[in-house]
């Protein structure tokens, strides 16, 4: 399902939907139903690809959310876990290699370091595998590892989960890992419409979690690249889609608990 849902909400979606639509006006000219169909497959494309659309109905997921103060955070030992969006890795003709974050990964390295400072004995988990099964890339939780430490965490106060391929098996693999640091609080990092879905996985893990939003990477954006179609936008919808769907699928298989 995560799949087609990539898919769905990419440039290669929009493409076999406008191609399907011609191949049935081709083979239908006078076909009133294949006329409603490219103009349908067009005004979805369109509308899912301006930016503005998807953050203004992903506010269903984003409310009662807020950015992390110090009053959020209580006194106490405390665990930081920073969820993973994605890297990608380049090499060279040599075969060297350099893994880098995409922008919502970015983010939410950046939001954990704000909190950290906030909280400098904390410990932060940084988690995150592979999503695909044989892929080259480097895991999440190491690349994260290794920005999270340039920027001046301690590498002795970051510990890496690098196995989990979802944000189910991340609170999993998670929650054990949290027993022996013996931690009064946990903050979870993570992009906004992310967040309640996986405060709901951890609390179904036995986790309950203080929620501390990274920061959306695109909301500085010009008004231009809010209100005209853009590949971030199809992006952004695409996200939200992921987490209607994901939020059905993880209920359905009692992963969550509201």
């Amino acid at each position: 399902m995560a799949s087609l849902v990539t898919f769905l909400f990419s440039i290669r979606g929009a493409f076999v939907g406008l191609v399907a639509a011609a191949i049935w006006l081709r083979a239908r000219p006078a076909s009133p139903a294949a006329r409603r169909f490219l103009f349908s497959v067009i005004a979805v494309y369109a509308l899912a690809s301006t930016y503005l659309v998807p953050r203004g109905v992903s506010r269903i997921l984003r409310s009662g959310f807020h950015a992390v103060t110090t009053a959020d955070l209580p006194a106490g030992r405390t665990a930081i876990v920073l969820l993973g969006a994605g890297a990608v890795t380049v090499r060279d003709w040599s075969l060297n290699s350099l893994s880098m974050l995409q922008q919502t990964g970015g983010s939410r390295v950046l939001e954990a370091f704000r909190v950290y400072q906030l909280l400098p004995n904390a410990v932060i988990i940084s988690s995150g595998g592979v999503i695909s099964s044989g892929s080259r890339e480097e895991p999440d939780g190491v690349v994260m590892r290794d920005v999270l430490v340039d920027l001046g965490v301690p590498a002795s106060h970051v510990i890496v989960e690098a196995l989990s391929q979802d944000t189910h098996e991340e609170a999993v693999l998670i929650a054990p890992m949290l027993r022996p640091l013996d931690v009064s609080h946990v903050v979870l990092v993570t992009s906004d419409v992310h967040m309640r879905r996986s405060v709901a996985a951890f609390r179904a893990q036995g986790v309950e979690v203080i929620p501390a939003i990274a920061r959306d990477p695109y909301e500085s954006r010009l008004w231009r690249d809010w209100l005209l179609p853009t590949e971030q936008g199809l992006d952004a919808s695409g996200q939200f889609a992921h987490e209607i769907f994901g939020t059905g699928y993880y209920a359905a298989r009692g992963w969550l608990r509201f």
